[in-house]
């Protein structure tokens, strides 16, 4: 008999029975709010296309590297759950790989990934009965069936979930089409873009060559001169701002910033487009192109975003055979005070600059990145992000930030995600966790009920609006700040 599927109407809240009561009610304000996911990698030809997702593999399985890491460090090879490979889209039967992965569901016991899925399994398709070999079939169908219906086309359940706006991510070599498509739909969706131009900052991409191609075909600037390159990342930024961004994306190895004399700046790269450069070359060119995006983003007013702290691709064979983004970056120790001083010491004190911060290195939380924040005007934290996306880890997050930076000098919650129905699950989870927090709070008599229900109201809703200048970057506008500024 099958086991049944239920959403606790208490999960992740305290223990405590008197903390757990208040975590309810400060839940029940924030609970229907609108979501903001100024930050994700959903595929914007979903909602440009609005063509009905093929099958609860392809949906929900293949593409997420939560998943499928998982599975694959239990010996399940990512061929037989329908991962696409460097020669092109699996081979695998659908139906197959998702029996593959309802015989291997107990491995999420516990995880987020369970809390995600389980949340989408029962508030979006319906389902009762828990995944199992037994029921593998019934959910195949039962999804399948529904995603073949207009209520569950992406705009439709975009619609459904309640977002008001969700940012995707595309490097300076898109043609952003899909973006201009979904515009010129005349549908009233949200959908914008953010500025990621890791492809042509790092000489160690695989794809730098091509993409440097690409950019300035794009562009219309001649890449291969220092001018032409900075001056071919203003004007790509200049379309993504048409385009609706409010923000850029920064994925580097570590967070070091460089503040080069303008020759030194014009040497280094010339070694750069060569191709010759060495790993300390190109790090010290990831590191002063960092301190140039924050010049352009005063001139233009885009919010940067740094991601640092990853090794990437760290399975060299899985890299070589499926490519990037698979499940094998793995996070390393992390320095900020010193990594980003030469770019504080140029821009720090600025009011029109913002600059939110990720970390991959909890250990980096209380010692140097709320200290940093809780300074200068500049900086914002990230919230808990990728690993540390759980339960557990937001908890951390607050913990360790909250005594030195408050919780105004974060930016509340965003998703960071390419599973695109596991969007409100991962808000619910964020939602109840702060809720908890405050709850705790409160009981402590450290706040007020009542200043916990309007703070939960600002990390849930007002501060992600703010710190992505989401009230005011409706593509065509000017953004409020944005002004001259001279090198």
């Amino acid at each position: 008999m099958p086991r049944p599927l239920t959403l606790h109407e208490d999960r992740l809240f305290p223990a405590d029975a008197g903390a757990r009561a208040i975590a309810r009610r400060l839940h029940a304000e924030v609970k229907g709010l609108p979501i903001i996911s100024p930050h994700g990698h959903t595929d914007p030809a979903w909602f440009a296309g609005d063509a009905p997702f093929p099958n609860a593999t392809e949906l929900l399985l293949a593409p997420d590297h939560y998943l499928y890491r998982m599975l694959y460090s239990q010996g399940v090879r990512l061929e037989s759950l329908g991962v696409p490979s460097r020669s092109g889209p699996s081979g695998a039967d659908p139906r197959k790989a998702w029996r593959t992965f309802a015989a291997h569901w107990k491995l999420f016991r516990g995880t987020p990934s369970s809390l995600w899925l389980t949340h989408v399994f029962v508030e979006v398709f319906g389902l009762d009965v828990a995944l199992s070999p037994a029921t593998a079939d019934l959910y195949f169908d039962t999804i399948n069936a529904k995603l073949a219906t207009d209520a569950f086309r992406p705009r439709a359940l975009f619609e459904r979930f309640n977002i008001e706006a969700l940012a995707t991510t595309e490097s300076p070599s898109d043609t952003l089409e899909h973006h201009r498509a979904i515009r010129a739909s005349g549908w009233a969706g949200r959908v914008i873009t953010a500025y990621r131009p890791d492809p042509v900052i790092d000489a160690e991409h695989e794809d730098f060559a091509r993409a440097m191609e690409r950019f300035a075909t794009l562009s219309g600037e001649d890449v291969t001169t220092w001018r032409g390159y900075l001056e071919a990342h203003r004007v790509r930024r200049a379309a993504f701002k048409e385009a609706g961004a409010t923000s850029t994306d920064h994925g580097h190895p570590t967070a070091r910033t460089a503040d080069l004399t303008a020759a030194e700046a014009e040497a280094l790269f010339q070694v750069v487009v060569s191709g010759k450069a060495t790993p300390e070359q190109a790090e010290l060119f990831r590191a002063q192109m960092l301190t140039e995006m924050a010049r352009m983003s005063l001139d233009d007013g885009l919010v940067m975003q740094l991601h640092p702290g990853s090794f990437r691709n760290h399975n060299a064979w899985l890299h070589a055979r499926f490519g990037r983004d698979k499940g094998a970056d793995i996070p390393t120790p992390t320095d900020y005070v010193r990594a980003l001083k030469p770019l504080l010491d140029r821009y720090g004190n600025e009011r029109d600059l913002s600059l939110i911060v990720f970390t991959l290195d909890e250990s980096a939380y209380a010692r140097e990145l709320a200290p940093l924040a809780g300074h200068y005007p500049i900086l914002k934290l990230g919230p808990a992000w990728w690993f540390h996306d759980s339960p557990e880890g937001m908890r951390r997050f607050r913990e360790q930030t909250t005594e030195t930076a408050g919780f105004y000098n974060t930016v509340g919650f965003n998703d960071d995600t390419r599973a695109f129905l596991s969007i409100p699950a991962r808000h619910d989870v964020a939602r109840r966790v702060d809720a908890g927090f405050l709850a705790r709070l409160v009981v402590e008599h450290r706040l007020d009920e009542d200043d916990a229900r309007d703070l939960l109201v600002d990390l849930t809703y007002n501060l992600p609006r703010q710190a992505y200048r989401l009230d005011h970057g409706q593509p065509g506008k000017p953004v409020p700040g944005a002004r001259e500024h001279s090198p």
